[in-house]
């Protein structure tokens, strides 16, 4: 039997937008997440983005059993939102027969405030016919959290679009490279870090791209912002990328390891978790203690003056994206989750 599938995005992404600049060579995927891999016969699948809920849906997501959750569903079989956000915005406003999201804050905000406000998307969770998580340290914490009616749970790795970041020639002018600023960053560690580097190597470049307010060390050049063509292009010059963050489960630089693994650039960052699903410790990186800024300089300078090291290190990344880390696996994981 055909199957309607809508994947649903928040409000606020422009989804025309994005196909028009994927297009244009500007951004990976021609859907965010390159979740357009899961349109494939016989299914039917959109993308699309979800209405904002009234007061009056929001009141009867609350208010209705889950046995009358299908008599509510908008016209489609299945609807898939990537983050628990989206999700319980399709429960209040588009509610489907059968939903599925994926997970990344929830363990982690619960982690870090346990009294907080999660009831209401804890609800909308327990809604979902299966749920995702990025990392298998999610697993348990986010089964203990949904507790009493809690969907199955499966780990997806992420994946990248590997022709956007495609694979570069190894740079001979030295760069070290930190892309990203979500809430589990850690830039001071980081800065003092390169500070370090900085003072060990002052002819190598430094780039960080963060809004921390934070003020740059000397010899680190800080920008706010960078686009999706930037980011390649700095990629390719990188000759190591570095990140730096906290405690966390849901793999805090993932997203940034994944594009430069796939371009060819090894990693250094904090070992967590979550990350050791993505980086292999002494093959495609080094994993580095937590706050520890004096051991991530050691890492960072042991590439910079081993550039065949950091070369292979880049290669073997490379090789893990392509057999395992790309946007296509990550779809045709969340396809065997929603039974396409």
């Amino acid at each position: 039997m055909k199957k309607s599938i809508s994947v649903l995005y928040p409000p606020e992404r422009d989804l025309k937008a994005w196909a028009q600049r994927n297009q244009q060579l500007e951004v990976p995927s021609r859907w965010p997440y390159g979740l357009e891999a899961l349109s494939k016969p016989p299914a039917d699948v959109e993308a699309r983005n979800l209405r904002v809920a009234t007061l009056p849906q929001k009141l009867a997501a609350r208010a209705l059993p889950v046995r009358l959750r299908a008599q509510r569903a908008v016209a489609g079989d299945i609807g898939v939102t990537w983050d628990e956000n989206a999700a319980r915005l399709m429960v209040a406003a588009e509610p489907r027969r059968h939903m599925y999201s994926g997970v990344i804050w929830l363990p982690d905000s619960v982690i870090a405030d346990p009294h907080g406000p999660h009831q209401r998307i804890c609800a909308a969770l327990r809604q979902m016919r299966k749920l995702w998580v990025l990392s298998r340290a999610q697993l348990e914490p986010l089964r203990r959290v949904l507790g009493k009616g809690c969907p199955p749970i499966e780990f997806v790795k992420f994946g990248v679009d590997k022709e956007f970041f495609a694979a570069q020639p190894y740079p001979e002018r030295p760069l070290v490279l930190s892309i990203g600023g979500d809430r589990h960053r850690d830039p001071a560690t980081l800065f003092r870090a390169l500070q370090g580097v900085h003072e060990r190597f002052p002819f190598a470049e430094i780039i960080v791209q963060s809004a921390s307010p934070l003020p740059a060390p000397p010899g680190v050049e800080k920008v706010k912002h960078v686009s999706h063509r930037q980011l390649r292009e700095l990629y390719a010059r990188a000759s190591v990328v570095a990140v730096a963050t906290a405690n966390n489960l849901h793999a805090s630089g993932m997203t940034v390891s994944l594009e430069a693994m796939a371009t060819g650039r090894p990693i250094v960052m904090t070992r967590t978790p979550g990350i050791e699903d993505y980086i292999n410790d002494g093959v495609s990186g080094f994993l580095t203690p937590q706050g520890d800024h004096k051991a991530l300089a050691a890492a960072v300078a042991r590439l910079l003056e081993q550039p065949q090291l950091a070369h292979q290190m880049g290669l073997a990344g490379q090789r893990e994206v392509a057999d395992g880390m790309t946007t296509a696996h990550l779809a045709r994981r969340i396809s065997e989750i929603i039974d396409l």
